[in-house]
């Protein structure tokens, strides 16, 4: 069993006896929450889809073959998540949190993968081998 450190918003204020100074109100508190991961299944997906109601949020991940253009079949649809707004936004927060720490030690994550993509040099201008 793994244990994870998470921020809790409306946990319960601690007990302060009379000696230990008061905590501010708005400070947000760290808790231990044990987690079984004994039965995850770790699988990848480099497609997402979110959808919804009015009371929920659906997304869908699942692995496309064929990343650049239009897929030629379906996308098989094989995780799919389904929590609620608040859920989701707590969600929202730790991944915007986990990118801003990733980027700013490796770097600007480009999304747009036409910006990634590095044309091949002309045949005159390669080194020879």
């Amino acid at each position: 069993m793994a244990k994870t450190e998470e921020k809790r918003e409306n946990a319960p204020a601690p007990e302060v006896s009379s000696e230990a100074p008061a905590q501010p109100a708005q400070q947000p508190q760290r808790v231990q929450v044990e987690i079984d991961d004994s039965k995850v299944m770790a699988l990848y997906a480099n497609f997402c889809r979110v959808t919804g109601t009015p009371e929920e949020l659906i997304i869908d991940f699942g692995l496309n073959p064929q990343p650049f253009g239009l897929p030629q079949h379906p996308i098989a649809v094989t995780q799919r998540i389904i929590t609620n707004f608040y859920t989701a936004k707590r969600m929202l927060h730790a991944l915007q949190l986990t990118i801003q720490r990733h980027e700013a030690t490796f770097g600007v994550l480009e999304t747009d993968v036409q910006k990634r993509v590095k044309m091949p040099m002309p045949a005159q201008n390669q080194p020879r081998a």
